[in-house]
């Protein structure tokens, strides 16, 4: 029994309408915020990407002021020896190895960039989730360790011979700026030295492009497609760009293939890649 006087409290509850209305309310909020938070994930990735190549980019000036202005080398091209055999020949590039293959970062230690900054995971872009292959090109799971590719127009080993065009120069067909003072045609400010390269064709550590009269309209290489349709790419003045592709850059050979047709409507973006390098005509005299 009450004491006199008492009033008795009674509890309100939610209708079952209500309940429902605010589940709709909340949904409906999830539905505009989680597409916002992807994007804000994705631009994160992009940024992070970017400053690893600023990384990659100063450790390559570093490397070009320690040595009288002559740029990284660019590639453990193989050469032919006495016996016919092939031999990789070490410590010839910025960084050794094969992507596809590279379980672990060793190669990246053993790159001549390394010394000048030691932090592996610069040579990885956050947004690249391709793995490793074992011998029979089975996928293993495991996150590759390196993305970036260096073009082919800076030092790209151009005075060796290539065993696979009758061992003539490599810059007879992949002309090359050797010294800083030589990048003048694209200038420093146009002339791209690090990408973000696709994950299908990445395998050694060099960005190749073809010549104006030399299997021309092919990627032999191709820009990644992660960025929101986009790739990154720094310059040899220092800074870092983000292009974004008219259409997407989808390589439909299999991995590791060079030679795919560039298809009319991707053909502004090819030349744009172009355009940022040293194309010269090959001088077929000399093969």
């Amino acid at each position: 029994m009450g004491l006199p006087g008492a009033s008795r409290c009674l509890r309100a509850g939610f209708t079952l309408i209500e309940l429902l209305v605010v589940i709709a309310i909340i949904a409906i909020l999830a539905g505009l915020l989680l597409p916002a938070l992807a994007r804000a994930k994705d631009q994160a990735k992009k940024v992070n990407c970017m400053s690893n190549l600023h990384e990659l980019q100063i450790c390559w000036h570093l490397y070009s002021g320690d040595f009288a202005e002559m740029l990284a080398p660019n590639d453990d091209i193989s050469t032919g020896v006495s016996n016919g055999s092939m031999a990789n020949m070490d410590q010839l590039s910025w960084c050794e190895g094969q992507a596809r293959f590279d379980t672990n970062t060793i190669n990246i230690t053993r790159g001549l960039l390394y010394p000048y900054n030691k932090q592996v995971g610069i040579y990885h872009c956050p947004a690249d989730v391709s793995t490793v292959m074992d011998a029979s090109d089975n996928p293993l799971p495991i996150l590759r360790t390196r993305s970036y590719n260096m073009s082919q127009s800076v030092n790209g080993l151009g005075n060796l011979p290539d065993p696979n065009e009758s061992g003539i120069p490599v810059d007879v067909v992949q002309p090359c700026f050797f010294k800083t003072t030589d990048i003048q045609n694209p200038s420093p400010t146009r002339t791209f030295v690090f990408i973000d390269e696709n994950e299908d064709t990445l395998w050694d550590s060099q960005f190749g492009y073809p010549m104006p009269n030399y299997e021309a309209n092919t990627w032999w290489d191709m820009p990644s497609n992660r960025h929101d349709q986009g790739a990154n790419l720094s310059f040899a003045d220092g800074h870092v760009e983000y292009w974004h592709w008219q259409v997407p850059m989808l390589f439909t050979l299999s991995p590791g293939d060079i030679g795919q047709s560039v298809p009319p409507n991707q053909m502004n973006d090819y030349n744009r890649v172009g355009g940022a390098m040293l194309l010269l005509p090959v001088n077929w005299n000399q093969l």
